[in-house]
Parts: C-alpha cells; sequence; structure tokens
C-alpha cells in the first residue's frame, strides 16, 4: 500500500486523495480558508501551503538513493505547495508548520497580507467567537500588524437578499459563496467584482439574493463578511449551546445544529450528513426556530362550563382516562401523527390495541409543487415513513368523515396534530364528542374543540426517533429545557460547557422560558394506567429497542446504532 510521511510520521493511503483532505480525514489540523471537501479547488488563499519532497530515483538501479544513514535522500520542491489541490503520491515527504519553519513563516505572511486591509471589528462582528480568521490569526499569525496606513474601504450592511448581508471590507476573496451558487445550488446569483484589493461578491446588477439555500454562505464563509439578517446581533457562541439533531420542515430530516440562549432557540444551522444532507440545509429549516418559542402552551386544560381551565397533570390524566373508559373502543378514532416520534407513534398505537380500537391513522401533509429533488419535499412532515413501517397508515378522509357524521366515532384522541386545522374535521363536527389533544402550539385549531389538552414537547425537548423520506432512522436531543423534570430528558439535554448541562448559573437557562409540557412517552402511559393497560418503559431508548426487535421494518434501529447520524433501513413492503 502507498505510504506517505507527515512530520515524520508515515501513513498508508489509497488511491489519490488530495493532501489537505488527506490531513482533515485523519484529524491532522492544516489551516486553510477556500477549501471546502464539496466545492472545487481554486487554491486561492495560500494559507494551507506546505513544504512537499520526494525520494530520489536513482536511474541507473530504479531505486531511491540512500544517505550515509540509510534513509531515502529526499528533494524538496524549490517552493512550497498548496496542500488542497496536490493529490498525493507513494513515498510522498511532507513538512508542515509543525516541523518547517518555512511552512510557519508563509503561513504567518499569508495571514497578515488577509489582515492589511481588514477592519478591526472583532467586538461586533457576529462571526466572532467562531471565525476562522480570527482562530487562525491567534494560532497562526503575527503579534501584530506593521501596516500604518488608511485601509481600503468597501459597502458594509449591504443586503444581498432577504435572508443575507454584506460587510464586503471583512472578505478575503475565498470564493466559497460564489462557487456554492455556481456550483451546488446553480443559482448563480453571486459573482466577484473589481479587481485586486478592492474586489468583493455581490449580486449582479438587478438581481435579488433569493436562493432557498442562500443562507449557506453564511455558513461557508471563513470571516464575517456574510451574515444572518435574522439572526444578527442577537447571541455570540459562547452564550449557546449547540445541539445536534434534525430539521422538521419537510421529510428529508436535514441534520442541524439548534443554538440555545435563555432557554430559546435562536438559530438553526447545518450539520454534516453525507447520507442525509450532505453540508446543506434549506433556508427554510434554518428560519424555521419561531414556532418552539412562540405561541407554546402554559401547563394541561380541560373544558369545564365550555371553557378550557388549567389544572395539575393528574388531573388531566383523570379526566382523559375517564372520557374513554365508558366508550366502546372500536368507536374511538386514534390520530397518530408524522410531527411525532416513533416511539409516540407506537405507544399510541399499543393504547388503541389494549382498547380493542382500529390502528391509528395519520393525517398527511402534503404541499405538490414544494419540493425540490433535492433537501425539500412536496411532504412537509418529517415522520411519515415512520407511521408507515410501524402499520400506522394515511387517513382516508372520507370513511372517518361518513364515520363521524353516522355518530359511529364517539370520541377522538389526537396525537400531536391539529384535524380541524388541516381540514379533516370541521370545530362543528367534533362540538359534541370528547377530543382528547397532545398539541404543541396554542395556535392549534383543534384546541377550542378540545375536552382534555395535553401540552407535548416539540423535537427541541424531546428523545426520540424519526424516519425520513429516504427510510433514514435518526435520533434526536432535547436542545432546550421544559418546566417537568425528567431524568431521561435531563441526561440528554443539550450541554453549554463540555462538563455539565444547563444549570441556574448558564446564560442561556431561564425558567420564564420553560414550557410546562411533556413528551407524549411519558403522557400516554399515565393515560394508559389510568384505564387498565400498563404501558411503562424506563425511557424512548427502551421503546424503540422492543420496536426494533419485534417489527421487522424497523430491524436494527436502535440508539447505538443511530448515533450522530442515523441509520439506513431496509426498505418497506406493501404489507407495512
Amino acid at each position: 500500500m502507498p505510504r506517505i510521511t507527515i512530520d515524520g510520521t508515515v501513513y498508508e493511503f489509497e488511491g489519490r486523495p488530495k493532501l489537505l483532505q488527506f490531513f482533515l480525514d485523519h484529524g491532522i489540523e492544516l489551516p486553510h480558508f477556500c477549501y471546502h471537501p464539496a466545492l472545487s479547488i481554486p487554491a486561492n488563499c495560500r494559507q494551507c501551503l506546505v513544504e512537499v519532497g520526494m525520494p530520489v530515483i536513482d536511474r541507473e538501479t530504479g531505486k531511491p538513493k540512500l544517505d550515509e544513514n540509510g534513509q531515502p535522500v529526499i528533494q524538496f520542491m524549490p517552493k512550497l505547495q498548496t496542500s488542497c489541490s496536490l493529490d498525493m503520491a507513494d513515498g510522498m515527504v511532507v513538512k508542515t508548520h509543525r516541523t518547517s519553519e518555512k511552512v510557519a513563516r508563509a503561513q504567518r505572511d499569508t495571514l497578515e497580507f488577509l489582515l492589511i486591509n481588514h477592519p478591526l471589528d472583532c467586538p461586533i462582528c457576529d462571526q466572532a467567537g467562531k471565525c476562522p480568521l480570527q482562530i487562525q490569526a491567534y494560532k497562526y499569525g503575527p503579534e501584530g500588524s506593521r501596516f500604518e496606513f488608511l485601509k481600503v474601504h468597501k459597502p458594509k450592511r449591504v443586503k444581498l437578499g432577504p435572508r443575507v448581508m454584506l460587510d464586503a471590507e471583512r472578505c478575503i476573496n475565498c470564493t466559497r459563496c460564489v462557487r456554492f451558487t455556481d456550483e451546488i445550488s446553480k443559482s448563480h446569483q453571486l459573482t466577484i467584482i473589481e479587481r485586486g484589493v478592492r474586489n468583493y461578491p455581490i449580486t449582479p446588477p438587478g438581481v435579488e439574493f433569493d436562493d432557498p439555500y442562500s443562507m449557506n454562505v453564511i455558513d461557508l464563509c471563513p470571516v464575517g463578511a456574510l451574515t444572518s439578517i435574522d439572526a444578527r446581533f442577537k447571541a455570540r457562541p459562547w452564550e449557546m449551546s449547540a445541539t445536534p439533531s434534525i430539521t422538521i420542515t419537510n421529510a428529508k430530516g436535514s441534520n442541524c445544529y439548534y443554538w440555545v440562549r435563555d432557554n430559546l432557540i435562536v438559530e438553526i444551522t447545518a450539520r454534516a450528513n453525507a447520507a442525509v444532507n450532505g453540508y446543506w440545509l434549506p433556508d427554510e429549516d434554518r428560519l424555521d426556530y419561531h414556532r418552539f418559542n412562540e405561541n407554546r402552551p402554559d401547563g394541561p386544560e380541560v373544558r369545564r362550563d365550555g371553557r378550557l381551565v388549567r389544572v395539575s397533570w393528574e388531573e388531566a390524566y383523570d379526566r382523559a382516562a375517564e372520557l374513554l373508559a365508558g366508550i366502546d373502543g372500536r368507536r374511538i378514532l386514534f390520530l397518530g401523527s408524522a410531527y411525532a416520534t416513533v416511539e409516540d407513534n407506537y405507544l399510541l398505537k399499543r393504547l388503541a390495541e389494549a382498547l380493542g380500537a382500529d390502528t391509528p391513522v395519520y393525517i398527511p401533509h402534503i404541499e405538490p409543487g414544494h419540493g425540490d429533488g433535492w433537501l425539500r419535499t412536496d411532504d412537509r412532515t418529517p415522520n411519515a415513513q415512520g407511521c408507515q413501517r410501524l402499520g400506522i397508515l394515511p387517513v382516508d378522509e372520507a370513511l372517518v368523515r361518513s364515520r363521524l357524521e353516522s355518530g359511529d366515532i364517539q370520541a377522538v384522541y389526537v396525537l400531536e396534530d391539529d384535524p380541524v386545522g388541516s381540514g379533516l374535521f370541521t370545530a362543528e363536527a367534533l362540538a359534541d364528542i370528547p377530543v382528547i389533544l397532545h398539541y404543541y402550539n396554542t395556535t392549534n385549531q383543534t384546541l377550542a374543540v378540545a375536552d382534555v389538552a395535553l401540552p407535548a414537547a416539540t423535537v427541541v425537548e424531546t428523545v426520540g426517533t424519526y424516519v425520513n423520506c429516504d427510510g433514514h432512522a435518526q435520533r434526536v436531543r432535547p436542545a432546550k429545557a421544559i418546566r417537568t423534570v425528567n431524568r431521561v430528558l435531563m441526561q440528554e439535554i443539550g450541554k453549554s460547557r463540555l462538563d455539565q448541562h444547563g444549570t441556574p448559573y448558564d446564560r442561556w437557562y431561564n425558567e420564564k422560558h420553560q414550557v410546562d409540557c411533556k413528551p407524549s412517552w411519558e403522557i400516554l402511559p399515565e393515560v394508559a394506567e389510568r384505564l387498565g393497560h400498563p404501558l411503562r418503559y424506563k425511557g424512548p431508548k427502551y421503546i424503540m429497542q422492543e420496536i426494533a426487535e419485534t417489527i421487522p421494518a424497523f430491524a436494527g434501529a436502535t440508539y447505538e446504532a443511530m448515533g450522530l447520524e442515523g441509520v439506513r433501513l431496509a426498505e418497506i413492503g406493501a404489507e407495512v
């Protein structure tokens, strides 16, 4: 197998990988700006320079020449090479800044050039704290600047479009943003104008940067030149916690980080997963955080004298069980949800079976034409395939309406959906029968006719599993705290520091922003137990373990197997 020597350490490799990518794959830090694994390689920032040599080959023997110590004689190239564009070769010897003063000096000089006209506005820059230029300047740059002249000024606070702001003075011309619109989104809405030290990225005349994936250039930008109009000046990285999870605006389940400050979701950014979304995230996913902060419920309610009244959780459970207890299970309609986790839907299905009811169904939320064949889908729910793998199929709207009109349905149990808002039922049609509702937001229209309203934890407050449109099972973790104490959630919650989860001493902890809600996998066993059907588990991990062991469509989907990147499940057949 071919070998390469990097700073005296020998590595084996296969094929002809680029040198910088090999460094990144093996956890070897090498500063760089313009390179990105998913984009073309312009090699224009010159920050990834290394010293490269090859063994001298004896023309007569065809073997490497050896020195007096028996080691191959290495002939280094006269100039430093850009590691991002250099193909690796057998026998290659590489020196980085760790072993070469020449490379270290080149990195210092390159950074000094980049910083000559760069504004010294780190204190007010949104990128500060997570800025590659800032980090590398501290680690590899000069201690100070020798430039004592007026800096070049460029346009500032330029709205490229509805979501991205440009500060051209900060740009270091890595061209990542332009390459993204040319090669990935293919909108071609950005270009470089002017020449030399005066150039910067901008939209062509008359063009607005409204690409549905425009905010990816914010992640790509290695400085603070491109920032989010929505998130500007809201919080600094060190004030927030970042929790790995998935987005729920559609059936793709793109991987993301939920950023939390004061127990509110402040921002959503992309998380790389080659099997799902690559390095990218649609703008609609990034701007979807308001649903987790606004119009949230304030505890369970039951209907008394025609209006919903705030009660304790125990009273709400008792009332829900009381409403269901006197009804033949075959006359109870259980509505699962493509918004809810696999674990929640599984428990609902088990409760329906215990009461002798039909298997739950779910309400599809399809928006024809919304999908683009990439990271947006016509299906606007994150777990439709998870429901189908459980045997929970789309609702037959005509059938359930006729059953309701004929009086065949005498109670409705809704799991984390809105049958009135979706048009399945009218409020008048549900006015005379008991309705038990698990819901996320007070904007839920079914709330107006609910007899028991049980606030449910959202994807950023629970633990559970979702299956995307490609059959990729992924687990989620709580990014923010809820008012109810739950050991499972406390153990899993996103961490603001490496040593502990949120405490009253963390900047992002705020009791006023804690919603009085519970995961449905905690609510359903309480209701089932009051109906005489024990349904308790140690936690969602054990629910999913049972699902993986008993339902072939979920084989292998344990929490350990899913990890942070999920696991691809076998295709489901028509029998599911």
